[in-house]
């Protein structure tokens, strides 16, 4: 069985009582954990299950192409 290995973005957002992920490339393909680690796993178990229903309904793996950049901004305080 041949594997293929496929890095995609994972944006996590921090709540007031929780930590939310999602897969910019994979619509729908979503996590909330307690805590970022938990968030973390729940993403990577998620983009696995999502992606072998994908294969399963006959549809295509979309190759990862978004990326992340951090910006630094400086806002002026009056």
């Amino acid at each position: 069985m041949n594997q293929a290995y496929l890095n995609y973005t994972i944006i996590i957002e921090k709540t007031s009582s929780s930590y939310g992920a999602y897969v910019p490339d994979l619509p729908g393909c979503v996590a909330v954990g307690n805590s970022k680690e938990e968030a973390l796993q729940l993403i990577q178990e998620a983009i696995v299950f999502h992606l072998e229903g994908m294969q399963d309904d006959g549809q295509l793996i979309p190759e990862p192409i978004s990326t992340s950049e951090t910006v630094r901004v400086c806002l002026k305080q009056d």
